[in-house]
């Protein structure tokens, strides 16, 4: 087994890319993160590893600090392989706070992890890949859709906020104001409105063939009247519309409304992806 670590996402990506477009839709966090990472300068420097047997792709890793370590693993894949990938963190003095990525890969680097480490492995959020090609037309509320312009700026701040919370509460998170400027001015964001916005949708991560949505957030005040299906629908129908061939997005597999949105929506489970957080034993 040879691992080998890469000074930026081009290197990794030209290792790993094919592998990886396998399952496009499943490996659409590593994939598209990668990708937007090929185009910008990320601050501090990205961790990109790949376990090789041969020419077989066992494991690649990436990481962007403070986040977690970002996992795939081949079947193949034992656990000495994640004791290596271990090992490689350990050396370079990396923090590693959880990692995330498909079942069986993860639970055994969180092994190897306690092993080596002395640290606590805690099981967190387990999500769910979903993978839409064609919409399927919900009852549609009153209001309409509409991408979400620089007057929305404040209030779609708040919400990703609200939504960091309620959904992601252990993921880092800074420059709130900063990141809804930014999507907003390259059009990634989008509303449904009726006599004010009531739910929000984002377009985030384009792979070659796909795009994932994420930022699904309804006010509780407005839940229940059918509005994050009818933004979600739309944006998805956007997103095809525009030459995507796949939409994907992760879904807490804990949350049953959420799940069933998706679904009615068109969206299909594709895998499961699960997280784990790492502590020192007092």
């Amino acid at each position: 087994m040879n691992l080998t670590t890469y000074q930026d996402a081009d290197a990794f990506l030209r290792e790993t890319q094919g592998v990886l477009e396998e399952r496009e839709a499943e490996n659409n966090l590593m994939l598209g993160l990668c990708l937007k990472m090929s185009s910008e300068e990320i601050e501090p420097a990205p961790y990109f590893a790949t376990v090789k047997q041969r020419d077989d792709l066992l494991v690649a890793a990436i990481m962007t600090p403070p986040h977690k370590l970002i996992v795939y693993s081949d079947t193949n894949a034992r656990v000495e392989v994640f004791e290596l990938l271990t090992a490689d963190l350990l050396a370079k003095g990396l923090p590693v706070p959880g990692v995330i990525g498909r079942s069986a890969g993860t639970s055994t680097f969180a092994k190897a992890w306690e092993k080596i480490t002395g640290e606590s492995a805690i099981q967190g959020m387990r999500h769910r890949i979903y993978r839409l090609t064609e919409v399927n037309q919900p009852q549609t509320p009153s209001g309409s859709f509409r991408v979400a312009t620089k007057d929305d700026l404040t209030l779609l701040a708040q919400w990703t906020l609200a939504f960091h919370h309620e959904a992601v509460p252990n993921d880092p998170l800074s420059d709130v104001q900063g990141a809804t400027r930014r999507r907003v001015a390259h059009k990634e964001i989008f509303v449904w409105e009726d006599a004010g916005p009531v739910s929000v949708a984002a377009r985030s991560r384009p792979t070659t063939n796909g795009v994932s949505v994420n930022l699904v957030y309804t006010p509780p005040e407005y839940r229940g009247r059918g509005y994050a299906t009818a933004c979600v629908a739309s944006l998805s129908r956007h997103l095809l519309d525009s030459g995507f061939s796949f939409c994907a997005l992760f879904a807490d597999f804990a949350n049953p409304t959420s799940n069933h949105v998706y679904k009615k929506i068109g969206y299909r489970p594709i895998c499961d992806f699960v997280e784990w957080r790492f502590a020192a034993i007092a």
